[in-house]
């Protein structure tokens, strides 16, 4: 049945009584009419060991809204068992376990993935370096459990020698990859992003004008809601055991992504180990930023430029931010409060005050 003829024959059913006019509303339901105009559609679960979270408006789509969770759902699970260090099926812990100098063939979202990491890891100076799994794991931040002691300067100095983009022959166009020396590499910092990426993509391909995309805490927005208003996205404030609203953003056609040292952590001995480790040291980062938010188009390159970000630290991190021009807001331990330094391309963005 059309929407044109349950449309037409609407006319005669509003002389009818109130039975059959409840009926045929569930009817026309049933037939993919939007008569009362686009609705704003949901999905949410688990995944890549957090939630996701999707709306999206119905408006001019065919696809009924439990088709569209199916596919959402499915683009997901692509990109965790493909990814996951968790999963020893998963593509990445196979090339992980791979041999040396022996080119591994790599799906193409694996090999999108690996390019955002060489781009950042180039940019950064290092500060993002997706080879540093083996460190990573050794502090007690992987699918293994906390050490039983921090460790020696001397274990740090050895896993060092494996850590290193350098060490990665990537082949983007010929979707392959080999390793120099053995390398663990754990893509975690940027393939949530990406994870939202595929959705957003997902759903334009559907035709959907407008939605609104978050896994982890990383977002992406695209038009406005259904009633016109944009999406609202809160910034945590990044405070130790508490759940506290730091900034609210009006996000449209935008990506965001937000790294910090306030959730996972471990404390040994009364010293803070964060599970953000600094490539260049191998050791955890010490320094006052406390989270930084990147807004970007695509959100693999802000959940990567985050993770670099953290480990650059308030002053170096903000320098390069500005240099490549993006925007990036840091929030900064400050006696018992967070200062908040916004590069001008935030501002502009955002609406910020400029100060």
């Amino acid at each position: 049945m059309s929407c044109e003829t349950v449309q037409r024959d609407l006319r005669c059913f509003f002389l009818k009584p109130a039975a059959v006019l409840t009926l045929f509303l569930s009817v026309l339901v049933a037939a993919g009419c939007s008569f009362f105009g686009p609705e704003l559609q949901s999905a949410e679960g688990q995944i890549m060991g957090t939630w996701y979270h999707v709306k999206w408006s119905d408006e001019g789509i065919r696809s009924a809204p439990d088709e569209v969770r199916k596919g959402i759902l499915e683009q997901l699970q692509e990109v965790d068992i493909l990814m996951s260090t968790y999963k020893q099926e998963s593509e990445l812990s196979q090339f992980n376990q791979s041999a040396v100098n022996v080119w591994f063939p790599l799906s193409e979202p694996t090999a999108e993935v690996f390019d955002i990491a060489r781009r950042v890891s180039r940019q950064s100076g290092g500060a993002f370096d997706v080879t540093v799994g083996k460190l990573v794991n050794m502090w007690g931040f992987g699918p293994q459990f906390k050490p039983t002691k921090v460790p020696s300067d001397k274990e740090i100095t050895h896993a060092l020698q494996e850590v290193g983009f350098e060490v990665l022959e990537l082949d983007v166009s010929g979707r392959k990859v080999r390793k120099t020396t053995p390398v663990y590499v754990d893509l975690s910092a940027v393939a949530k992003g990406y994870a939202v990426d595929r959705v957003a993509l997902y759903l334009e391909s559907l035709g959907v004008k407008a939605y609104m995309v978050e896994v982890g805490g990383e977002v992406r927005t695209r038009g406005v809601k259904p009633d016109g208003v944009k999406w609202r996205i809160a910034i945590e404030s990044p405070v130790v055991g508490e759940r506290r609203v730091q900034d609210v953003l009006e996000l449209k056609d935008m990506g965001l992504a937000t790294s910090g040292d306030y959730r996972n952590f471990y404390e040994e001995g009364g010293i803070r180990y964060s599970h953000t480790i600094d490539p260049r040291t191998g050791k955890p980062i010490k320094h006052n930023l406390a989270s930084v938010t990147v807004l970007n188009p695509s959100v693999g390159y802000a959940d990567a430029w985050a993770t670099a970000m953290m480990v650059l630290g308030e002053e170096q991190g903000f320098n390069v931010a500005v240099e490549h021009n993006m925007a990036v807001l840091f929030l900064v331990k400050d006696g018992d409060g967070f200062k908040e330094m916004a590069t001008p391309g935030f501002k502009q963005l955002t609406g910020m005050p400029k100060e």
